[in-house]
């Protein structure tokens, strides 16, 4: 039997297979934050294609928490309405829809990876003064952040909370925070980005306590049956940054605080790191948190073909394995995987001519 297509329980929701598509941004949503219908094709085709876990691209949890002008959010019932009918459609078609409740903090208010323009778009091109830990700016073409005081801080993690309740509503079976990718919770993990003298910066514990508190309020919000995940850089690759050994901590932490699975990516603080990019290279990161802190992960990272997930999954390295590119490549993966080892394929009455 595959261990890649054997069910997953978290919680009061069982997820079908060990594929998750991981999120990414897309930068197709209207100046108001909305999914539109380039949404609902990119996410809805996967679950066609077999996808066990969808999870959507960082969903921003207030307007100044997009990275970019053309972000999505769930700040809104407006949000929740425009999200209905995508999560509606995976569910139909056997995948858990899940979104990522994210806020970019000093990476917030960029031109999109395509754009002629680089760096911040200026308040007259629709963007807006960022938030951080500090008033540094992330590299010096991005926009100058205001620092968060304690005020701030507590209405971000206010603000997850709630949009945690707004994706219950809107049909989404479980929730990722995003505390990765030089974002804003992983600004004020980072040694790197966090230079705060205050109770939300200075030795680990101070720089973790936004994170669990975003992860707490999470949980409360959407209530004990709700998968909750977080998805962290777990190193820097930055001497003196955050390290592999500080994310063992923080994901016991984590699950201490209601967190049933950790998503293990990597970077995003320094813009100077230096990445060992290759097949699998962040695996080793999801198999040595899910060793150390005894918390369920996923691994993502180049994750190509079947066999090197289903060996991922049944050496006991992760829990499940997150696709990127590949299910850009290919969204119908799922199915084909599962046809290479042994497993049944769910294609659905509409396709099983071709099959």
């Amino acid at each position: 039997m595959s261990a890649l297509f054997s069910p997953l329980t978290l919680r009061g929701v069982t997820l079908p297979n060990r594929v998750a598509m991981a999120p990414m941004c897309q930068y197709s949503a209207g100046p108001d934050g909305l999914p539109t219908d380039w949404h609902r094709v990119h996410l809805c085709s996967r679950a066609v294609g077999g996808v066990g876990l969808i999870v959507t691209e960082a969903t921003a949890v207030v307007p100044e928490g997009r990275i970019s002008p053309q972000d999505t959010g769930l700040w809104s019932g407006a949000h929740i309405d425009a999200w209905r009918p995508i999560t509606r459609f995976l569910a139909e078609h056997g995948a858990v829809p899940a979104v990522q409740l994210a806020h970019a903090g000093f990476k917030a208010s960029t031109h999109r990876p395509w754009d002629a323009e680089r760096g911040g778009v200026p308040d007259a091109e629709g963007g807006w003064t960022p938030v951080g830990p500090g008033s540094e700016p992330f590299v010096p073409e991005y926009r100058r952040p205001t620092a968060l005081d304690e005020r701030g801080i507590a209405a971000v993690v206010a603000a997850f909370a709630t949009a945690a309740g707004r994706a219950l509503d809107a049909g989404f079976a479980a929730v990722e925070i995003h505390a990765a990718h030089g974002y804003l919770l992983h600004e004020f993990l980072s040694p790197l980005t966090n230079h705060r003298a205050d109770g939300y910066g200075g030795d680990r514990a101070g720089r973790m306590r936004l994170t669990l508190e975003v992860a707490r309020a999470v949980r409360a919000a959407v209530g004990e049956d709700v998968p909750v995940l977080t998805r962290i850089s777990a190193t820097d690759w930055v001497e003196g940054g955050w390290t592999v050994e500080d994310s063992v901590v923080l994901a016991g932490e984590l699950a201490a605080a209601g967190v049933d699975l950790v998503d293990a990516s990597s970077g995003g603080a320094a813009a100077t790191a230096a990445i060992p990019v290759g097949p699998g290279y962040q695996v080793p990161l999801a198999a040595r948190i899910r060793r150390e802190a005894g918390v369920l992960t996923g691994a993502v990272g180049l994750i190509v073909e079947p066999e090197q997930a289903e060996q991922i999954v049944a050496a006991g390295e992760a829990d499940l394995v997150l696709l990127g590119r590949e299910l850009l490549r290919d969204p119908y993966w799922p199915n084909r995987a599962a046809a290479k080892l042994g497993a049944t394929p769910t294609w659905p009455n509409q396709y099983t001519r071709a099959h």
